[in-house]
């Protein structure tokens, strides 16, 4: 995935309200003011990218197991060669530039890359690093793009994942199907531990593994001013989860002496007494781990010293368990445009609000499986430690070995009993759970959401017509955007960068000069339909380009950033090319996307760069393509709505062209 945050732009705030009927339904719906409080302020003011961090200050990963395992030996990550990612810089920043603003960006980068001048000099200091570290970016991805990342993980950060929606005739269907989720993820993770899960591969290229080791058992906990991530003990792995039921949190052993799994009765029983005990909603502690960060750990430390110790003991068990597990109350009324797709997005990115599900959540925890009352299932995960398509691979696993599950009729069961983990709160914590639930609400309140499937044609339809699926949906996106606004969409995709050691991600710049050029020529009513299939097959074409490009480590906005982080390091002026509009405008992603792909009909969302802007997430199956389209109310000018229709009719028109042409080649 897809990274919410693996931009170097920050996100913006802006105060325009929306009056249209659908956003004043929902921010009715959910009874809340439709601006933010003034004590805390969700979107930063200055990017995190901007501060100047003490020079001692460095985050580590922690060795985990499937590390040291790791039999492939994989190349570091390149500093890419200066001139190169400069060209890159002018290219993409083209179409976003005047004739005579890009004269200006033209001379900003002559200056920066002049031989013997401040690039140079920056490269040196940067490849100096890279010769000393086993990856020159990792550490400050970290620390930058996450742990430093101040505002909310909810939404701005944590993607949701929404799986197949089920059909639950009972509240038994529902724990026997979250049962069943447990010994799924449960077997998933003694395949990691064991080094039993396939080898990734990009074409023949290996890729590193050890993101699948840091899915389990790791929590983010707040600290000002990095947040501090916490790793499974390997000399006492934990052998428990949490189950949290109407705000209640329980510990729940899921391991048997003999280090096996639980037998699936066994877990339908226990998550049957986890509801017996906790009838009555107890205060949303876990909304606190929505907050601010620098909130959340205010209130953390006055948590964690509470009542002699029971607070910290409760923290302790959920940080250290192995994932969290949210059976969440029924749904409040939702307005009748939304369809159930969108509801779960909605359910499985926050809660919906904390009259709802908000509260049910531990937002620190990388993964929380989260199961509703309706069949809205799925999961909230914390994306700190790894990317998206792991998690996706996960879930595969996973409902694979559901749908591979036959009920059995058991009389008796003997298994353990749910341990209660109660929180003790004073007036100062009441408080800042009640400011936590305004926040939170006031931010519900600004998203939108679209999560729908495509059902006009999959990703069969561009191999069959030998283009690549994901630059194809990609030139639909910037399509999309130009029917709307009429300008070109700075666009960041994700790109793995798994083919090195520590590698995680580098941005695909999907705008680019060709597809600004097909985005014209689609919509210019004069233009052929030879042109305009000429026009997307050139597009298409330079898109997969700059993708091998960047997962080979080769693209402008890492190496950018690294030039940037070793300038503040050394305490230089930052150069002017960072405050150059060829710059500043092609970094500020008014699309936020990634491929996050599985083999069934689920699909992941969370929330835009910017708040002029749209996140979009999909996945694309052979017969249809799943997405999930996000934008803020606050802005009067976009609308998830209105971008899927626009979406929808760019992938209609686009394959009007392929086929009519297609069908013309073939004749011929």
């Amino acid at each position: 995935m897809s990274s919410n945050i693996a931009c170097e732009c920050h996100k913006e705030e802006i105060n325009n309200s929306s009056n249209s009927p659908t956003k004043m339904l929902r921010t009715s719906l959910c009874q809340i003011p439709s601006k933010m409080g003034p004590q805390i302020d969700y979107m930063l003011s200055s990017s995190v990218l901007a501060r100047r961090w003490p020079k001692s200050l460095t985050v580590s990963w922690h060795s985990t197991a499937a590390e040291t395992k790791q039999e492939v030996k994989l190349p570091q990550l390149p500093v890419p060669p200066l001139q190169s990612t400069l060209q890159k810089l002018l290219k993409t920043a083209k179409p976003h530039l005047s004739s005579s603003e890009l004269s200006d960006t033209i001379k900003a980068i002559e200056d920066f890359g002049r031989k013997g001048g401040l690039g140079e000099e920056l490269q040196a200091k940067l490849e100096d690093r890279a010769r000393n570290t086993r990856n020159w970016l990792e550490d400050w991805w970290l620390a930058y793009s996450y742990l430093g990342y101040r505002s909310p993980v909810v939404v701005h950060s944590s993607p949701g994942l929404v799986f197949p929606l089920q059909k639950f005739n009972d509240v038994n269907d529902r724990l026997l199907y979250a049962a069943r989720t447990i010994v799924g993820a449960l077997n998933y993770k003694l395949m990691i531990d064991s080094g039993k899960i396939p080898q990734d591969k990009q074409g023949n290229n290996p890729l590193d593994m050890v993101q699948y080791s840091r899915i389990f058992g790791v929590n983010r906990a707040p600290n000002i001013p990095l947040d501090r991530l916490r790793f499974p003990d390997s000399s006492c792995p934990p052998k428990h989860i949490v189950v949290v039921h109407n705000n209640q949190f329980f510990k729940v052993p899921v391991f048997n002496e003999k280090g096996g799994v639980l037998a699936e009765t066994q877990l339908l029983f226990m998550l049957k007494n986890v509801i017996d005990n906790s009838k009555k909603s107890a205060p949303p502690v876990g909304i606190l781990t929505s907050a601010h960060r620098d909130e959340w750990s205010k209130a953390y430390k006055e948590l964690s010293c509470v009542n002699n110790g029971v607070n910290k003991k409760s923290i302790e068990e959920i940080e250290s368990s192995l994932f969290v597990l949210a059976l969440d109350q029924k749904n409040p009324e939702m307005p009748v445009a939304l369809n159930k797709r969108t509801i779960a997005a909605l359910q499985m990115l926050h809660g919906l609000g904390s009259l709802s599900n908000s509260g049910n959540r531990w937002f620190d925890k990388t993964i929380q499986f989260i199961v509703g009352t309706d069949g809205e299932v799925g999961l909230c995960y914390e994306h700190s430690p790894a990317e998206g398509q792991p998690v996706a691979v996960m879930m595969d696993f996973i409902l694979k070995h559901i749908s591979s599950c036959k009920s059995e009729f058991v009389k008796e069961v003997t298994c353990p009993r749910p341990e209660p983990l109660p929180f003790v709160l004073n007036n100062t914590l009441q408080q800042a759970i009640e400011d936590a639930s305004r926040q939170i609400d006031s931010l519900i309140a600004d998203v939108e959401m679209n999560a729908y499937s495509f059902k006009g044609y999959g990703k069969d339809f561009p191999k069959q017509n030998k283009m690549s699926p994901d630059s194809y949906i990609q030139m639909a996106m910037q399509l999309a955007f130009y029917r709307i606004h009429g300008v070109p969409a700075a666009t960041y995709e994700t790109a793995s960068t798994r083919m090195f050691l520590g590698g995680r991600t580098e941005t695909i710049r999907s705008c680019s000069e060709e597809s600004t050029f097909f985005c014209k020529t689609m919509l210019d009513s004069c233009a052929s339909l030879d042109d305009k299939f000429k026009a997307l097959k050139t597009a298409v074409n330079a898109h997969r380009a700059y993708t091998m490009e960047a997962s080979k480590g080769l693209g402008v906005d890492r190496h950018l950033l690294g030039l940037k982080l070793i300038a503040q390091e050394a305490n230089i002026d930052l150069p002017a090319l960072y405050s150059d509009p060829g710059y500043t405008r092609s970094a500020r992603m008014r699309i936020s996307s990634s491929q996050v792909a599985a083999s069934v009909e689920a699909v992941m969302c969370y929330g835009p760069l910017v708040p002029d802007g749209y996140a979009c997430c999909y996945n694309p199956l052979p017969q249809q393509m799943m997405f999930a389209i996000c934008a803020m109310n606050q802005c009067p000018e976009t609308s998830a709505q209105a971008y899927a229709d626009a979406l929808e009719s760019s992938l209609l028109d686009m394959q009007k062209v392929v086929s009519s042409c297609s069908n013309l080649q073939s004749k011929l």
